[in-house]
């Protein structure tokens, strides 16, 4: 999402966003791609050039997790100004093991749609 001060990335994968749904005017830049997840090698280098040097990146996933190591090796590679969006998309796992019933971007009502 370009809304001038920051941009918002998904780092899940395209099935994912596919499937579960997607926020609207997001960036895509995979973590990890395929059904196995495979670590994707270029993600920095896609990171900079989709997202930008100068401006805040919020990183999501499904539920913070990648995210977070998502945003610790962009820091590390020197881009500036990288954060996880702790909740994710689906949030964390309740005591039944599903997603989405006490917290996450979908949870709080925030703009997504599905494909």
């Amino acid at each position: 999402m370009h809304t001038g001060a920051v941009v918002l990335v998904d780092v899940r994968s395209a099935e994912e966003r596919h499937f579960v749904g997607l926020v609207p005017g997001s960036v895509h830049v995979p973590w990890a791609t395929g059904t196995s997840l495979t670590r994707n090698p270029r993600f920095v280098k896609e990171l900079e050039t989709k997202g930008g040097r100068n401006r805040p990146l919020l990183l999501l996933c499904r539920s913070g997790k990648r995210s977070a190591a998502a945003a610790e090796a962009a820091t590390k590679a020197g881009l500036p100004d990288v954060f996880n969006i702790t909740e994710g998309f689906e949030g964390d796992l309740d005591d039944a093991g599903q997603r989405g019933h006490f917290n996450g971007w979908r949870f709080h009502g925030l703009p997504w749609k599905q494909d």
